[in-house]
């Protein structure tokens, strides 16, 4: 009969459980246990062995046919022949991406959950205050797999034709041109407001609630300006009523536009580019990022794929595990100061 209070197949003598003998032998066993598991196989430690065996979930911040859209898909249906497994793509708007990370962080570090980023991932720590997550602490990079500049585009009725008279134009009246973007604290902004600190210029920046009603704008006149990456002005500049000034890199482009550079146009040593890449729960086995890195990487650097994204003005360039967490915690480094000067402030999520 078991004893009152302790269930069943749980009574021990009293007068026995605080013996000498007994914690003799406790103390025994757990010198044999331990022992056993500094003997473990090999095989109990987390791997990428049968990883992945089913679908793996993509969170995008963006909307289906967006610049980051076309580069996640580009990069994602690519590495799903060499993981054997389909790559499904949810796109997720949202606070500037803070909506995505959340989905991806509450869904399990099991590696079947990932996130892909841009250049906002490390801009939204200073914009959104506090942010649900740890940008460093919560996420682990997976892999930098392409990054995008921005081409400063003018309304053809702001009448200038190289970037030197956007300049001097915006010098002779400061204030006089407005420049879109897709929302405070966006890439489109930050863009912008880098541009007109490094020439020295006065512009008056223009939110819009995401990126859809710039364009219009830009071409009606509304807005003089807008700095954003080449896939999404691209179809704008045809119809002659807007004008590609020059890109935020250091070197000029050629594909899918012809643009000289910032750099070499104005502003010597000027860059800006968004970057794009997947993160993963930082919890998620070594073993399995590393695996998901390689395939990724490995569709970056396919000349087919680099072909595909050149069209939309996006370079490709890979960085992986580790080297892409340097860079994130770089790039947030690099980028607070121009954050800062931009009086970006606190929004709410």
């Amino acid at each position: 009969m078991s004893a009152p209070g302790r269930p069943k197949g749980e009574y021990r003598s009293a007068q026995h459980e605080g013996s000498p003998m007994n914690s003799a032998i406790r103390y025994a066993g757990s010198i044999l246990l331990a022992a056993l598991g500094c003997c473990m196989p090999a095989q109990a430690q987390p791997n990428a062995d049968g990883f992945p065996s089913r679908a793996i979930r993509l969170f995008v911040p963006q909307g289906a046919g967006s610049t980051t859209d076309i580069v996640a898909r580009t990069i994602a249906e690519r590495a799903s022949r060499r993981l054997g497994q389909p790559i499904v793509i949810e796109n997720k708007q949202g606070a500037g991406g803070v909506v995505a990370a959340q989905s991806a962080l509450s869904a399990g570090a099991d590696g079947y959950t990932l996130l892909f980023v841009n250049s906002q991932h490390v801009i939204n720590p200073f914009v959104f205050k506090p942010l649900p997550y740890d940008t460093m602490r919560d996420f682990t990079g997976i892999a930098l797999v392409a990054e995008a500049p921005a081409v400063v585009v003018v309304s053809s009725k702001l009448g200038v034709r190289t970037l030197k008279e956007f300049i001097a134009a915006a010098k002779k009246k400061p204030g006089s041109i407005h420049y879109a973007s897709g929302g405070v604290g966006s890439q489109t902004h930050l863009a912008g407001a880098y541009f007109a600190k490094e020439a020295g210029i006065d512009m008056v920046h223009v939110p819009y609630n995401g990126s859809s009603a710039v364009i219009p704008d830009l071409l009606s006149g509304r807005v003089e300006a807008t700095f954003a990456p080449a896939g999404f002005v691209l179809p704008s500049l045809a119809g002659g009523k807007a004008v590609a000034l020059a890109v935020t890199t250091k070197a000029p482009m050629h594909t899918p536009i012809e643009a000289p550079s910032v750099s070499d146009a104005a502003i010597p040593g000027f860059e800006y580019a968004t970057w794009f890449g997947f993160v993963a729960p930082a919890k998620v086995p070594a073993a399995i990022v590393e695996r998901l890195a390689r395939a990724f990487a490995d569709a970056a650097n396919d000349p087919e794929i680099k072909a595909k994204l050149a069209e939309q003005g996006v370079v490709t360039r890979t960085l992986v595990g580790r080297e892409f967490d340097s860079y994130i915690k770089a790039d947030m480094d690099r980028l607070a100061p121009i954050i800062k000067s931009a009086g970006i402030g606190t929004q709410d999520r």
